[in-house]
């Protein structure tokens, strides 16, 4: 029988003593704790040397390398020399390995879920294997070494600002005058004071992290606020831990100690029983011998989910004011607008739209049926239309990727454009090409939020049937059918009504449309005119999807009474003062849709917990953790349309209450307009 004894400066209530086979052989395990006590365990290793093949040290530094930087650790080399003649060993060689095994791991088994995440280190020297794994995923690595060595609160930000503070630090962190000093630093009031605030700004950067890479001894001073929804990477994750982790709902937690006999040993243990099996000393472990063994042992990363399966992934999404007015409500320019002729305020729209993209809303609460989460941030461009088509496409381009460089700072996975910015150009496809993280334009949902809105719509003022075919019994007109939404609506409605009228100011885009829809479609009826005049008033539905921002694009007057009407452009394409003028014909503004969950976000104009389609899609992908460029360009795949729909369900998005221009229409509301829409008709 083989005898390895863990000698650890942790605690002797968690010693314990066990018999195994391990690669053939007989092993005794024995642990020893010393409560943190260094000249107890040189005692421990002095009496145990003799019986032990080999000696795993827990609970002590190993001797870490970091970029070209050694560094020994005196206590472990203190302890190590205690016992010359045996293996003796940290576990590093296999804690590395397993540490970035972990990530890679992960990273494969839930896909992309590292991508741009903010990845917090409390002791960036000892995760360095860990943080050039990382690193191949994230740009946001943050170390707090100058927190633990001196107090500074101050995160190094990259690799290589690890890699000077080391070489810097690395000479006298351990020199006994530095530690002297450093001690009797500790014991002055000053320095107490100024601890509590180097806590509360480590506690700050701990609640902005979304992983973290700690032992859980070391997050002990973090409650539920700094660590819910946080993955937590780790080692020994006992029950008594999982449960901590637990209270602090910690979303998931990545642990890469083997086990043995049904419990996590530490690494240095396992790393110890290797050396004494194969009778070669740590440093004569070859990758080969590393590689066999976790392989002959089943050795792999535990991904475990503490309050049941919980994924939070992140969003940005990019909004702008869709006019001068809504600056006039955003502070400071609204005491501006206050005291301010419409010249000035016409100089403020030119200025503000060259004012770099920043955060308006971060968003959260998000959550799906299937456990999955999403947070974002709400991320403003300054342009309003009119400043947007007055400058060339680079112009907007060069913001939008300003805004996806801010989003992946704060480790969005995925960003969507919302209103006029997923129209400028060649919709998204350029923007796209350039930034630094995935970008969809929201248009597959709204197309199919717009439908979905219209149906329902059409159900509830119930003056068109459904006929034999399986279509709806009437005729609708898609208003800009050349555009991403309006093309994609047309062939969708192709499917859906009898006939089906395609209106736009270019012709040779309409012919191809239409025969494009007629092969996709065979039976279709397809008509198409350059404007919406000369059939409107044969309309059963209309959908507007213009880019006109404010361009009169159809006369409301001449609208067939009982008319569903669905605007999904942004400005609106039918005016507050048209929709007044017809209280028979029901004009809703595009599909709007509920959220899952319990939603916090500031103000987007719509009711709390609701969200315009595009930002619904972007959200939808982050749920399903699909962080690809899912809609770009102007033509729309029906299919993916169809996808982010099922997609949408599957994760309990629901269409909104219908609203109008003067918000949600009631019961009341669907009955008044059939009731007029009727006496019109028989009218006459």
């Amino acid at each position: 029988m083989k005898t390895v004894v863990s000698v650890s400066l942790g605690a002797s209530e968690n010693d314990y003593e066990l018999e195994t086979e391990f690669l053939g052989q007989h092993f005794r395990i024995l642990r020893i704790g010393t409560d943190g006590d260094l000249e107890r365990a040189e005692s421990v290793l002095d009496s145990v040397g003799e019986q032990a093949d080999a000696i795993g040290l827990s609970m002590v530094h190993d001797h870490y390398q970091v970029g070209r930087e050694v560094i020994e650790h005196p206590e472990t080399a203190r302890l190590q020399a205690c016992v010359p003649d045996r293996a003796v060993t940290t576990g590093a060689g296999l804690r590395g390995i397993l540490q970035e095994w972990a990530v890679r791991h992960t990273q494969s088994e839930l896909g992309h879920f590292f991508d741009n995440a903010r990845v917090l280190f409390m002791n960036g020297q000892a995760g360095y294997r860990i943080a050039g794994s990382l690193a191949e995923h994230t740009d946001n690595l943050f170390f707090a070494d100058p927190y633990q060595d001196f107090g500074i609160p101050r995160t190094l930000t990259s690799l290589k600002q690890l890699e000077t503070y080391t070489s810097l630090t690395a000479q006298f962190m351990f020199h006994p005058m530095a530690v002297k000093t450093l001690e009797t630093l500790h014991r002055t009031p000053l320095f107490r004071l100024g601890e509590r605030l180097v806590k509360g700004s480590l506690h700050h950067t701990v609640e902005n992290a979304h992983v973290v890479v700690s032992s859980v001894g070391d997050l002990a001073e973090f409650g539920e606020q700094e660590l819910d929804g946080t993955t937590v990477i780790t080692s020994r994750v006992t029950e008594s831990a999982l449960d901590w982790l637990r209270s602090r709902k910690v979303a998931m937690v990545v642990d890469y100690s083997p086990w043995l006999e049904g419990r996590p040993v530490g690494v240095n243990v396992m790393e110890a029983m290797i050396s004494a099996a194969l009778s070669r000393t740590p440093e004569q472990l070859s990758p080969d011998d590393y590689l066999d063994i976790i392989q002959q042992l089943g050795i792999e990363p535990r991904i475990l989910y503490p309050n049941g399966y919980r994924r939070v992934n992140r969003f940005a999404f990019v909004i702008h004011p869709l006019s001068q007015q809504y600056l006039t409500k955003t502070p400071p320019l609204d005491w501006i607008a206050e005291v301010s002729p419409p010249v000035v305020m016409n100089l403020v729209e030119k200025a503000v739209a060259y004012t770099p993209p920043f955060i308006y809303s971060k968003v959260s609460g998000i959550r799906s049926p299937t456990g999955d989460e999403a947070e974002g941030w709400l991320i403003t461009v300054g342009g309003t239309p009119r400043e947007i088509m007055a400058h060339g496409p680079e112009f907007t381009y060069s913001r939008l990727l300003a805004a996806a460089k801010l989003a992946k700072k704060l480790g969005a996975q995925i960003m969507g454009l919302g209103a006029f910015t997923k129209v400028v150009g060649d919709a998204g496809i350029t923007v796209a090409k350039r930034a630094p993280l995935p970008i969809t334009t929201g248009n597959s949902y709204s197309a199919s939020g717009a439908l979905w809105a219209a149906h329902d719509a059409l159900k509830r003022v119930g003056l068109v049937s459904v006929g034999k075919s399986g279509k709806m019994a009437g005729k609708a007109m898609v208003v800009g059918a050349t555009g991403a939404i309006g093309s994609v609506c047309a062939r969708l409605l192709a499917k859906a009504v009898d006939e089906i009228f395609l209106a736009a100011p270019e012709p040779a885009k309409l012919l191809a449309l239409k025969e494009s829809i007629e092969q996709e479609t065979p039976g279709a009826i397809v008509h198409v005119a350059g404007s919406a005049d000369r059939d409107v008033a044969d309309m059963d539905m209309i959908v507007t999807a213009t880019s006109g921002a404010g361009k009169r694009i159809l006369d409301i007057t001449k609208v067939k009474p009982g008319c569903v009407i669905t605007d999904v452009a942004r400005p609106l394409d039918i005016p507050p003062e048209d929709v007044a003028k017809r209280p028979d014909v029901l004009v809703i503004e595009s599909g709007e849709i509920q959220l899952p969950g319990e939603p916090t976000m500031k103000d987007i104009g719509l009711p709390k917990g609701i969200a315009y389609a595009c930002l619904a899609e972007t959200i939808v992908l982050t749920l399903e953790g699909r962080f690809e460029n899912f809609t770009l360009g102007r033509n729309i795949e029906w299919e993916k349309v169809r996808e982010i729909y099922k997609m949408g369900l599957r994760h309990g998005m629901e269409l909104a209450a219908i609203s109008g221009v003067n918000g949600v229409f009631s019961d009341e509301d669907f009955e008044r307009v059939r009731t007029l829409a009727v006496e019109q008709l028989e009218a006459g």
